[in-house]
């Protein structure tokens, strides 16, 4: 097994990796820019070294600077996290040139993966449902507008390199389809530096259904089941959970070994998610691959009891998965909530500062994921997540009802969070009743 691995991370995240490594016995390796000082990871890993500036792409994004801190550290490995270089093909290939072990899939498979039209093509060739529209990246606004005749307004544009809301608009006519094929391209070539979108039939109310995957090197792959995910704002998951309440075990099963499909047909190994849609008759449709952890990862550890993060350590050192897709079993129900530091009554605006008094819930299957800590100051320069708080229960029901009481046990004071907004979507008859997809938020509270 690895030695030492660095943690190529910050926040919640880096503190989640560093102690599965301690319970591994793997020395762990983390870095920090000037901002992170005083955090949480760098007081949990065994060795830490300064990467440079607040900014990202002078620490964090800094691929040299990771590279050089993990040879002269001696780390055999790094691990990635989500978010910043987790997905990065250029990345994984400089591993991959000197020897470190890049603890997720090969830098190829990052390339086929993030290529949003490639996979498509993939999961189409593997007989995996794809939503109707361009064969490819348009190449004029006239081929855009005859798709979209031909499929049904409205349709959506993405952007063939990237994710996270960014090149996407939909479009309910042909003029708004003119003026948002200009305004996709420009944001897709300054997000991802690739102006390819393309064009899909758009889902009015679907619900974003996940499945998480294991493959290891020699071609075996294992499905874990469904994530929901559908309580979203700007595209940005808000709350996840495990089981989904929509689908039923022949769906389930149909979806899983389309996942599998999906993640053989670009040669997948490691830990990752394949993304779907599912409009309100049950027909799902293939929407993305992840190739990294997920956020919201926790739900699905908390119902299999399998720790993806040690999954995903031995899988990259080569060992075979030792789980068969019938001997995986799932039991009761988990529910995440992501506590970002924002204000959920000022557009969701960003808090950061400092933590002056903190109380976390606890008691019976209460999890917390959180790098936060009291007179910890929260810095403006990354992402606002500061902490996830995940339950377990035997049932949907017993799990909200745990997560309305640990909810009311978590006090933060010195920064707005998110947690307000969570209470109440926690006693919403809807959220309560399972009746959710990716409009809830803008339907039941205008968010």
């Amino acid at each position: 097994m690895f030695r030492k691995v660095l943690v190529a991370n910050r926040g919640e995240i880096a503190v989640r990796v560093i102690r599965t490594l301690k319970e591994m016995g793997i020395k762990s390796v983390a870095v920090y820019s000037n901002a992170d000082i005083h955090s949480l990871h760098v007081q949990y890993a065994d060795e830490s070294f300064n990467i440079g500036p607040p900014l990202a792409r002078k620490s964090y994004l800094n691929v040299k600077k990771l590279i050089d801190v993990a040879s002269d550290s001696g780390a055999e490995a790094i691990h990635p996290g989500y978010g910043f270089l987790a997905e990065s093909a250029v990345f994984a290939e400089q591993c991959e040139k000197i020897g470190i072990a890049f603890i997720g899939p090969t830098s190829n498979t990052q390339q086929l993966a993030g290529e949003k039209i490639e996979a498509l093509k993939r999961a189409k060739n593997s007989g995996v449902p794809v939503l109707p529209g361009s064969n490819g990246s348009i190449s004029s606004v006239e081929e855009a507008l005859k798709i979209a005749d031909h499929i049904g307004y409205p349709v959506i544009l993405k952007a063939s390199g990237g994710g996270g809301g960014k090149g996407m608009r939909i479009a309910y006519g042909e003029e708004e389809l003119k003026e948002f094929i200009r305004l996709s391209i420009g944001e897709a070539r300054a997000a991802f530096g690739n102006p390819e979108v393309y064009v899909e039939k758009y889902l009015e109310r679907p619900r974003h259904i996940e499945f998480q995957i294991l493959a290891d090197k020699s071609g075996n792959c294992v499905h874990l089941g469904e994530r929901e995910c559908s309580i979203q704002r700007n595209y940005q998951k808000l709350i996840e959970e495990s089981p989904s309440p929509f689908l039923d075990e022949e769906l389930r099963g149909e979806m899983g070994e389309a996942a599998i499909r999906v993640m053989r047909s670009v040669g997948y190994t490691n830990a990752g998610t394949v993304e779907f849609l599912v409009d309100e008759n049950k027909n799902f449709y293939f929407n993305e691959i992840n190739s990294r952890l997920q956020v919201e990862h926790p739900v699905t550890e908390m119902v299999t009891g399998i720790d993806l993060v040690r999954q995903q350590i031995l899988l990259a050192y080569g060992n075979q998965l030792a789980l068969e897709q019938d001997k995986i079993y799932h039991n009761g129900w988990s529910i995440e909530c992501r506590i970002n530091a924002e204000d959920p009554f000022d557009n969701f605006k960003p808090c950061p500062g400092k933590v002056a008094y903190l109380i976390l819930p606890g008691g019976p299957s209460v999890r917390i994921d959180s790098s936060l800590y009291a007179g910890y100051e929260v810095p403006p320069f990354y992402d606002s997540l500061v902490g996830k708080l995940i339950v377990w229960a035997e049932t949907r029901s017993m799990a909200i009802k745990r997560m309305q009481r640990a909810l009311s046990e978590f006090i933060i004071e010195g920064i707005e969070t998110t947690i307000p907004f969570h209470k109440k979507v926690m006693v919403d008859k809807d959220f309560i009743e399972g009746n959710i997809s990716t409009h809830f938020l803008m339907e039941k509270f205008r968010y």
